[in-house]
This record gives structure tokens, sequence and C-alpha cells, in this order.
């Protein structure tokens, strides 16, 4: 019993670290880990291992082929130290554009529109994200061959252009598509088998419509502070009718997608997934009755447990032979 009080005590002070959102000392050890923003990782973390999986399962397929744990984990990495240096980019940009006003803001606080991290400081944090990410990742090109430079070249580019340029004209979903569906899965992939099938390209597909649920549910959150600061989502020329029934789109179309695992032999990757179609499901309903408010920060929560709980699903589906 007293173990278990402990773990409660614990478990109550991080996550007031994670989610406490008053003002405490600027660029302390608790701003910068607001700043990296821990949650939106699962969203790193679930291409890659939908890649592995998909990887693993197939290595048998080719000959002399081997699965090396090395190439997953430096992948895994990669995608970490890129979400974080992302988060970083939006938090200063977003701020410098107007986009993140303390006063008016929806969504969770932002380290630089609260004064929690100095803009010097963001920018040298930017930098050795930056690096660090090109440090991890230049091992991959031992793995996979020097396109994975080239990849790697483009994920930093892009980070940058999402949000100084792509979130503004409502091309947001596209890099999503392809930064958090097309290059994790396919290249986590590549680095093991050195090809890429049709079945992994959908796969990779399906992924990124999953994980576009995050940024959907939160430009439905901002349409209306994007429209007053310029920012023309895809929420806000579309209009938020539209804009829940793509949230729910996305999530029975990357189901629908996830066939392709059944017609290539795996079964319980097309069927656990359905596991996160009836959660995805219940927060549309969920959104649709909020509507609009900070309330829609509990959705935003919610979506980002349903990318995971997706991941988990498809890679047990694969594994599970």
């Amino acid at each position: 019993m007293q173990i278990y009080e402990k773990l409660i005590t614990f478990a109550r002070k991080f996550s007031k670290i994670v989610m406490e959102e008053t003002k405490f000392k600027t660029d302390s050890v608790k701003a910068w880990l607001l700043a990296a923003r821990p949650k939106t990782l699962s969203g790193a973390a679930v291409p890659v291992m939908i890649g592995g999986a998909l990887a693993y399962t197939d290595v048998d397929s080719y000959f002399d082929a081997d699965f090396s744990w090395i190439a997953f984990l430096l992948c895994l990495l990669f995608a970490f130290a890129m979400q974080i240096d992302a988060n970083f980019i939006n938090d200063f940009f977003d701020f410098a554009n107007g986009a993140d006003d303390a006063e008016t803001r929806l969504g969770p606080r932002r380290a630089c529109a609260q004064g929690w991290v100095k803009l010097d400081s963001m920018k040298r944090a930017i930098a050795a994200t930056t690096c660090i990410a090109c440090i991890v990742g230049l091992p991959l090109a031992w793995y996979g061959g020097m396109e994975m430079v080239l990849i790697g070249i483009l994920s930093v580019v892009f980070a940058f252009l999402y949000t100084t340029f792509f979130s503004y004209r409502g091309l947001g979903d596209i890099l999503v598509l392809v930064f958090f569906g097309i290059v994790p899965v396919c290249c986590t992939y590549y680095v093991q088998l050195h090809t890429i099938t049709w079945q992994v390209f959908l796969a990779s597909l399906a992924c990124g419509m999953v994980i576009d649920a995050l940024l959907i549910v939160n430009n439905f959150r901002d349409r209306d502070n994007d429209r007053l600061s310029g920012k023309n989502t895809i929420i806000v020329k579309l209009g938020p009718e539209a804009g829940l029934q793509l949230y729910a789109g996305v999530g029975v179309g990357a189901v629908i997608l996830g066939g392709t695992f059944w017609l290539n032999g795996h079964l319980l990757a097309f069927l656990f997934p359905f596991i996160y179609l009836l959660l995805h499901i219940l927060t549309y309903l969920k959104i649709k009755r909020i509507y609009q408010g900070k309330a829609l920060n509990l959705c935003l929560g919610e979506t980002a447990r349903n990318i995971f709980i997706y991941g988990l699903c498809v890679s047990i589906g694969l594994l599970l032979i």
C-alpha cells in the first residue's frame, strides 16, 4: 500500500511539472520541458514503430537481410530530435509572427509567448536541436545510403518551412502526411531492407492520416484566432463543419487503407486498429459537442492518445504472426 501511494505521489508530481501552466523561472528546466512538448513525441514514435514492425516481419523474405536494432534506434532518436526541433521552431516563429498571443491563446501555453523562455535562448535551442538531429541521423547513411542524407536535409528545411510558410497557407496537413507518414515509415523500412513496397507506402499514408488528426483538432480549436492573425489553415478555408468531417474522415480512411495489411497476410494488423477507430469516433463526437473554446484541449490530449494506440495496434498486429 505504501509503494502504491508513493507511485501515485510521484505520478502527480511529474504530471504537475509537465502540465503546469503557471509562471515560473525563465529558462528553467520546467520551462524547457513544456517547450519541448513531450506529449507530441507519440507522433514521432508511431511512424518509426510501424515502419520497424513492417521491416521486422518482412526481413525473412529477403535474401541475406538482417534487422538492425541500431538502425531502428537511430531512426527513433532522429524522429524525437526533429519533433522537439520543430516544436521549438513553431514556438519561436508563431510568437514572432503574432500567431501566439498569451491573452487570446486557447491551446496549451507556449514558452516564448509566456516569457518562460527568452527568444535568444530559443534561437540557440533551435540551433542545438537541429545539430543534434543531424548528428543522430547521419549514421543512417551507413545503413540506407547517401539518400538518407538528402532525407535528413529535407526534414530540417521543411521543419522551418512548416511554421514559416506552409501552415499559414493551409498546406500544413500535406506536410504532416509526408513527414509524419510517408517519410518516417518508408525510411525506417528502407534502411533495413533497401526497398519500398506498395504495401509499405499505403501503410505510411494511413499513418500520416492518423497523425494529421492532431493538427486538425488543433486548427479547429484555433480557427477564429488563426483567421484574425492571417493563418489560413485548412479549417479556416473550409469552415468548422468541413473540419469536423475531415477529422472523422482521416481516422476512417486510415483504417480502410489498413486493408493492405490483410491483403499482405497480416489480418490482426487490420483488425486491431478498429480499437483505435472506436476511440477516434468517440473523440470526434466530443469535439462536435464542445465545438469551440479551451475545452477542446481535452480532445487534443485524447487524439494524441489515439495516435499512440493506433501505432501499438498496428505494430502488435504485425508482430503477432
